[in-house]
């Protein structure tokens, strides 16, 4: 049987990116590869969950109004059409496989996920947030072993963030670092409109 270290899971909104103010359910996972100046998050603690124990829990925290459908012809199994499920950490694709994708797929339609881009993720997700650490080299036109990016989300600290846009994506993000230098990425994403500007409007709204 597998387990994954799970630090905690809870019902919230989408602070940032493209589907910022979604209402979304996150799983987040403890351990990460890198070490990063402005992180933000405890994810030293965690409990050892199967699949089905993390999926049971997601499904808890749906509110009883969203829409349901069938999962397939046949199959009495339904899944909510919303809220999404996002996974996150840490680093999620250090323990996120095919298994726990497929099954949460029978909870809910769309399954996300944020990482850094240094581990190949399951071909089942629905959508890749990719978010390069600056200390990490690039390699080629990928960040490493990253092998799908539909949104790439780099943290403005200055540096020179256009080497990025070689990596291939559906949309390119830009987000303050920690919320303390807004006005500066912004002069940039006006003055550099490939990028999108993305704020941590979870700090913003005080929630979680």
């Amino acid at each position: 049987m597998i387990f994954y270290k799970v630090n905690e899971i809870f019902y919230s909104l989408q602070g940032e990116g493209l589907y910022a103010g979604s209402p979304a359910v996150f799983v987040r996972f403890s351990g990460c590869n890198l070490k990063c100046d402005f992180c933000d998050t405890d994810f030293s603690s965690y409990r050892l969950m199967t699949s089905s124990s993390i999926c049971d829990e997601v499904a808890k925290l749906l509110p009883s109004t969203s829409p349901k459908e069938k999962i397939a012809k046949g199959d009495d199994r339904t899944r909510a059409k919303s809220p999404m499920v996002v996974l996150t950490g840490g680093e999620p694709a250090l323990q996120v496989d095919d298994k726990l994708v497929d099954d949460l797929h029978r909870v809910v339609r769309f399954v996300a996920i944020e990482t850094n881009g240094t581990r190949v993720v399951p071909a089942g997700l629905d959508w890749v947030t990719c978010s390069p650490k600056e200390h990490v080299p690039l390699a080629g036109k990928t960040v490493l072993l990253i092998q799908r990016v539909d949104e790439l989300k780099v943290v403005y600290t200055g540096i020179d963030v256009e080497p990025y846009l070689t990596i291939p994506a559906k949309r390119y993000s830009l987000q303050p670092c920690s919320m303390l230098n807004v006005e500066e990425t912004m002069k940039y994403v006006l003055e550099h409109p490939a990028w999108n500007l993305s704020l941590q409007t979870q700090k913003i709204l005080r929630i979680k």
